[in-house]
């Protein structure tokens, strides 16, 4: 089985900056893409940023300069640097993966519980 866990959410003042992790483990043969998400009270779930095997990135034009992802491909890490924090991104952040669990092309998709972010003075 494959887990995603993520850390480093918590409670930050406007403007404040916070890393999210995501570790992902069990029996991962290949992960092509990991993406951050986030879902605020009574709204749809939103994507944050992607980023492929090969370090390509993808933001929504909203969060562009703000938010950073990142990735360490041996350690199955993704990471979420978050700066000038407003408190509109306030929200739960999830992590998700596409990943192969053996030779087979066939792709899985995988979500970690969620890590809550909440930028207030």
């Amino acid at each position: 089985q494959v887990q995603l866990v993520e850390s480093g959410g918590g409670l930050v003042q406007p403007g404040g900056s916070l890393r999210l992790s995501c570790a992902a483990s069990g029996s991962i043969f290949s992960i092509s893409v990991m993406d951050w998400y986030r879902q605020a009270p009574g709204k749809e779930r939103e994507l944050v940023a992607s980023i492929t095997s090969s370090n390509k990135t993808n933001y929504p034009d909203s969060l562009k300069g703000r938010f950073t992802i990142s990735r360490h491909n041996a350690k199955n890490t993704v990471y979420l640097q978050m700066n000038s924090l407003e408190p509109a991104d306030t929200a739960v952040y999830y992590c998700h993966a596409v990943l192969r669990i053996d030779w087979s092309t066939r792709e899985y998709s995988f979500w970690g519980q969620g890590t809550q972010v909440t930028v207030s003075s």
